[in-house]
């Protein structure tokens, strides 16, 4: 990409300083600020998905949305007095934009289902406890997944929606991994929302998948859903694995776990990866700087004299001088990170750290400090 040009491009710098270079480069760079230059959503996805009026999924208006939940009532089996109340009662909410299409519908069955109430209820009180009460061990499991199939999963979709918009991906997916976008109120947001948990947990080939569901219908979603799909889809498609931008995403997700105040076993398994990653990157950079060093000292033992005269006739018998042995440019890491005394090593990271947050510094950190236990 163009903007890693300039840390790349820096070839007399060691190979740890051109690597962290890149990475500062990556860490400080705001996703958002890409948000107001973005292509078109055509150009920038790349994507060649069916035309509209193939797509695989609808878009339901208010009158669609009042059907959808007058069957789901009608499944449930009230009344026709009972329907026509509850009807008129999300007709209004909608109307009156007070509430979008999942808000209304899970508020309007909460009036009848108390168990739906509690979960809407609990969610906005406490996303983990929320998440966790949809365990199949739970009882609010066991009753939500007893109702009309059109209940359960905008039921699931409005809970996931909660948990993504409070940075809970892995509490979100479980919720909303297996929902069925034509069975909700809301297929756009099941596709969007669940694009998001995969886009973060970088899982790349699930994430394409529910955009490229979700852009079938690019003109009719939401603006904020389009764009914002044709940034993910950009920004994934290019993911590599073992590459410095799984690394930055990683570095990424650290950090949204850490301000979550998390500190578990699978917050240490992913530093350790971090730095497993950087202590390969950084290796393959080390012995790509000796391989260049090599191709150097052989073109340059192959050129003409030292001494700029000019090039000896092939039939000339050559009346040099010396033993033919030159002093050889050490290689390894003599002028590398892991052999600077300690207060010059301590200086140069805190200058390649200082404009990090505190977390990506003590990975950084972690990663010098076993780099030095291994001298």
């Amino acid at each position: 990409m163009n903007h890693l040009h300039s840390g790349l491009a820096l070839s007399e710098q060691t190979p740890a300083r051109q690597l962290w270079m890149v990475v500062r480069f990556w860490l400080i760079v705001p996703f958002a600020s890409i948000l107001w230059t973005a292509p078109p959503v055509a150009s920038a996805t790349g994507l060649s998905g069916p035309a509209a009026d193939t797509a695989t999924w609808d878009n339901l208006d208010d009158e669609a949305v009042v059907t959808h939940l007058r069957t789901s009532l009608d499944r449930l089996g009230l009344d026709g007095d009972q329907m026509d109340r509850l009807s008129d009662q999300i007709r209004d909410l909608l109307a009156t934009g007070a509430a979008d299409p999942l808000d209304a519908f899970v508020a309007t069955m909460g009036r009848e289902l108390p168990v739906v109430d509690e979960l809407t209820t609990v969610t906005q009180r406490s996303p983990l406890q929320a998440a966790a009460s949809l365990d199949p061990d739970s009882a609010v499991y066991q009753a939500i997944e007893a109702m009309p199939e059109s209940i359960r999963m905008t039921v699931r979709t409005w809970v996931g929606r909660e948990l993504v918009r409070r940075r809970l991906y892995d509490e979100a997916l479980p919720v909303i991994a297996e929902v069925d976008p034509v069975q909700t109120v809301d297929p756009a947001a099941v596709l969007f929302y669940r694009a998001v948990c995969y886009h973060a947990l970088l899982m790349k080939k699930e994430t394409l998948a529910d955009l490229r569901r979700l852009l079938e219908r690019k003109d009719d979603i939401p603006r904020r859903y389009s764009r914002t799909a044709a940034l993910m889809v950009a920004d994934i498609k290019s993911l590599e694995d073992d590459s410095l931008d799984e690394v930055s995403r990683l570095m990424t997700d650290v950090s949204r776990r850490l301000d979550l105040g998390r500190s578990d076993d699978q917050v240490d398994q992913q530093e350790q990866l971090i730095i497993d990653k950087l202590t390969k990157l950084i290796e393959d950079l080390e012995e790509q700087q000796k391989q260049q060093q090599q191709q150097r000292q052989s073109g340059q033992g192959g050129g003409g004299g030292q001494g700029g005269g000019p090039p000896m006739a092939e039939s000339d018998i050559a009346d040099t001088k010396g033993d033919g042995d030159v002093d050889r440019k050490k290689l390894g890491q003599a002028d590398g990170w892991g052999n600077l005394p300690p207060a010059q090593r301590k200086e140069a990271l805190q200058q390649l750290s200082q404009d990090l947050p505190t977390h990506y510094r003590e990975a950084i950190e972690a990663y010098f400090r076993k780099l030095a236990r291994t001298k």
